[in-house]
């Protein structure tokens, strides 16, 4: 217990193993879908190989949430983020026509710099400097989007053009199947079944198999070498204004979806101290900006801390303990990768839509009311679906934020750093 205790912040009196062990696998449970989707959004770009990916994923998960573990000492789990990856295959390299490894480099600057800003605190200067209603905005946002590619990939909504876009052949099978599928893990979501949405992937995976959609590859295998992918960085456009912008929108979302997790978790379960603040706040934050870095290195897009992770905690999960379990989940799960690469993307269609739905609820958060604050943030959350861009989308959000409370007279709500970071965006629109 002694060893426990050092290794995980255990305390024998408050915590018990049992709990910490049923909280990792429960929180394992909750977000091992990343690894049936994440190789299924980064499949757009035909030159990764999916079994590459499936590894990365699941080696930058082991990594992350080990040093979360053994370095942070707490319950939270680490994978590469939803919306960080949509961002990286649909904006940066579809989007704005650049290579996965310039998206891989750009992932990598931004780990450095997210150890960088959190070793020297330079982060809050950058975390107080973005209006509080655009925090609120961005997730929602991503949201939309993840939904919508969702929906797309199922063939529920299609191209047209007429209207750009517009309702599908949902008598086909593939919308078919992610229509069921879709039924059947809202209703273990509504049941608060555990592992919901892993346990809707593989049963929608299953049923496609008679409506020859499922593709069978096996269950068990040696992993795939991530060699293709490995540290595959281009430095070619290292000092190109684009690439100032995909680094910083990586960091902006990795940032504040990290903020968020942790706080909101730890503060709604009692994981604060007397005076309200979070112990361990710094490594835990370290532990996200070194999985970033490590992640990028494998070869797969930021990676970030999991809002999942308050599955594991609701079930008692207070130490390094759990995500140690978890990350043992995720290196047994690395022997599993025809299983997971078997999966359709009409099973995995419906957890887009879903985590869809856990991204909007800071929406509720935002002041409709001051339409100074609303209008910004409803353009963040209009643009980044529409405009099929993360970055787009907080970019005019922040430019119209500082020109609104300009042109009204409100000075005092902006600050140096967002009046910047305004004309810097500016120059982006106007000189690219």
């Amino acid at each position: 217990m002694k060893t426990i205790a050092k290794l995980f912040g255990f305390d024998t009196t408050k915590h018990s193993v049992r709990a910490e062990v049923i909280a990792g696998i429960t929180t394992f449970l909750t977000m091992a879908y990343i690894l049936a989707v994440n190789p299924t959004i980064f499949s757009a770009l035909q030159d990764m190989p999916q079994g590459a990916v499936f590894t990365a994923t699941a080696l930058a998960a082991l990594i992350g949430t080990l040093v979360m573990s053994l370095y942070a000492k707490k319950p939270f789990a680490l994978a590469p983020g939803m919306g960080l990856n949509a961002f990286f295959v649909y904006t940066v390299c579809l989007g704005m026509g650049y290579s996965w490894k310039f998206a891989l480099t750009a992932v990598f600057i931004e780990g450095v710099i997210f150890i960088i800003l959190t070793i020297t605190n330079i982060r809050d200067l950058i975390v107080n400097a973005i209006p509080n209603s655009l925090k609120k905005a961005i997730g929602p946002g991503i949201g939309l989007f993840i939904a919508f590619i969702g929906l797309q990939n199922a063939g529920i909504l299609v191209k047209s053009d007429a209207t750009i876009v517009s309702l599908g052949d949902l008598s086909s099978m593939t919308a078919l199947l992610a229509i069921i599928g879709f039924v059947i893990t809202s209703v273990l979501l509504v049941l608060k079944v555990r592992g919901a949405m892993l346990i809707g992937v593989l049963i929608t995976t299953i049923i496609g198999i008679p409506m020859g959609v499922t593709t069978w590859n096996g269950c068990i295998s040696m992993p795939s070498s991530v060699s293709p992918i490995f540290a595959k960085f281009e430095w070619t456009h290292v000092f190109s204004l684009d690439m100032v912008v995909v680094v910083f929108t990586f960091l902006f979302i990795d940032m504040f979806d990290t903020i968020g997790t942790i706080i909101g978790v730890c503060t709604g379960t009692g994981m604060v101290d007397e005076k309200g603040n979070i112990p361990r706040l710094k490594q835990m934050f370290m532990a996200d900006a070194v999985a970033t870095t490590a992640g990028a290195l494998l070869g797969t897009s930021t990676t970030t801390t999991y809002i999942e992770s308050s599955s594991g905690v609701m079930q008692g999960g207070r130490t390094g303990l759990t995500s140690f379990v978890t990350a043992i989940c995720f290196a047994v799960a690395l022997f599993f990768s025809p299983l997971f690469l078997s999966i359709p993307a009409a099973a995995t269609s419906p957890v887009l839509v879903i985590v869809g739905v856990f991204m909007v609820k800071s929406l509720g958060e935002i002041d409709f009311s001051d339409f100074s604050e609303s209008i910004p943030a409803f353009i963040c959350l209009l643009f980044i679906p529409l405009a099929y861009s993360i970055g787009d989308g907080i970019l005019l959000s922040v430019i119209s934020y500082v020109v609104i409370n300009i042109c009204c007279g409100k000075w005092k709500k902006l600050n140096p750093t967002i009046c910047i970071l305004a004309a810097i965006f500016v120059a982006k629109y106007i000189f690219l």
